[in-house]
């Protein structure tokens, strides 16, 4: 998307919009803060859709660099190598369970058989089972010379050396053969795996105790505003306090990034500057408020005066001024200030793109077709994104109702939602019963 400008007037405003293959608005807009002034009641930035800035957000970022930690501190990151296993797992024949090691073809429970031994994991064994013969074996012990069957415990009766079976066994039963897990040299993770429980403990069998993971993201968070105090803090006529802060950065760390910065500033210029240092130490930056018309909303202005606005606003309820620019190489999202509209265009935004950043493929929330439990009112000029608690019948079937008052100042409505209901533009109203499109933040439970 392109602005094209035109030689006639002031030539400060663009007179048309043209569309390209690019989500990136052209070069014109750099500079644009010098030229308009704070008092400009009409946006020179297109509304563009949803979709469309999600996919220009992934596109203005790359995976991070890859770095060597310990396997046991890689949990949670994303491979950036793959990882092939030296050995065969099992290495051995062995026991897969605990009982007694003998030969099938012996016969069943006719067939009396001397215990001449005991095989044990950990150790190697130098028995050699004969013809009605039988060995005591534990779980994961190697399985003994001439043995090939492992009956259970459970399954015989034991009279000093003597041991009877109470059915037949086949050949192979409760042995694990050399690799069955897997071979010497197989592919066991490949690039792109995100490391959790599972795949520690499969490198840890592997002995591979160093891996090559992207590092985390470093995230500087800000939030704007002159009237935002410290929690801990009363807040003095006109003064709320600061909230965006502290949640914006725990959603970064949630999408797996390294908060390097968490800092409030106020509206005026000299204090917008310190973007400057955030920038200069993160690879993504985000801030909240700053992006509206008013003539104190400066963030916008800030960033297109020293970088390039990728998009301006995004026609989507909340969060229509949401900004994503780029300066010296790294993107900022200037995301609107109140805080329900900063939580969802942070969800929508600029989650995907550090997810992007730690190396995942997969950015995207799973999405449900769920029913609306209540008809649901909506905007009908944009995309709107209700919060709402979905919940499970006895039958599978997903139902939404939303948290309450939607309003883009009552943060309440975010706490203990588990999905952002998606409601389309160009009808206002949802009927009960309707299915619509959820995009799941959490887990689901029974109602």
């Amino acid at each position: 998307m392109a602005f094209r400008f035109s030689d006639e007037g002031d030539g400060n405003l663009p007179i048309a919009v043209t569309y390209n293959h690019t989500p990136r608005l052209e070069t014109p807009l750099r500079g644009l803060r010098r030229r308009l002034p704070y008092t400009m009641h009409s946006s020179p930035y297109p509304q563009i859709p949803v979709d469309q800035a999600v996919a220009s957000a992934l596109a203005a970022v790359r995976p991070t660099e890859s770095v060597t930690l310990g396997f046991e501190s890689a949990l949670g990151l994303v491979l950036a190598a793959a990882v092939d296993a030296p050995d065969a797992m099992p290495p051995f024949p062995a026991s897969s369970r605990d009982g007694f090691a003998i030969r099938a073809g012996d016969g069943g429970p006719e067939i009396a058989r001397t215990i001449v031994g005991e095989a044990v994991a950990g150790g190697v064994s130098d028995l050699n089972i004969g013809a009605g013969e039988a060995a005591r074996i534990t779980t994961g012990a190697p399985m003994p010379s001439g043995a090939d069957a492992v009956i259970m415990v459970e399954d015989v009766a034991v009279d000093g050396r003597e041991l009877r079976i109470d059915h037949g066994v086949s050949p192979g039963e409760n042995v694990r053969p050399i690799g069955e897990d897997h071979p010497a040299g197989a592919r066991i993770l490949e690039a792109g795996a995100v490391i959790g429980s599972a795949e520690i403990g499969l490198l840890a069998s592997v002995g591979a105790a160093e891996v090559e993971v992207h590092r985390r993201p470093r995230v500087a968070v800000l939030s704007t505003g002159d009237e935002l105090v410290a929690p801990g803090q009363t807040p003095g006529p006109g003064q709320i306090r600061d909230s965006n802060r502290f949640s914006l950065a725990a959603a970064a760390r949630e999408a797996g990034a390294d908060v390097v910065l968490a800092a409030h500033v106020g509206d005026e210029d000299d204090d917008l500057d310190r973007l400057e240092a955030a920038i200069a130490q993160a690879d993504i930056v985000v801030t909240a408020g700053g992006v509206s018309m008013g003539h104190r909303d400066r963030v916008k202005p800030w960033l297109a005066e020293r970088g390039e606005i990728v998009f301006g606003r995004v026609r989507t309820k909340p969060g229509k001024p949401v900004t994503l620019a780029v300066v010296d190489g790294r993107p900022v999202f200037a995301l609107p200030g109140f805080p329900v509209s900063a939580l969802v265009c942070f969800e929508l935004f600029a989650r995907p793109a550090i997810l992007r950043m730690t190396g995942r493929r997969d950015t995207a929330r799973p999405v449900w077709r769920v029913r609306a439990g209540h008809a649901l009112r909506h905007a009908d000029d944009r995309v709107e994104f209700q919060r709402a608690i979905v919940t499970l019948d006895t039958e599978g079937v997903a139902t939404a109702h939303t948290t309450g008052f939607q309003g883009s100042g009552r943060l309440l409505s975010m706490a203990g939602a588990n999905a952002l209901l998606r409601l389309p533009e160009g009808v206002g109203l949802t009927p009960e019963g309707a299915l619509v499109p959820a995009l799941i933040l959490g887990e689901v439970r029974g109602a």
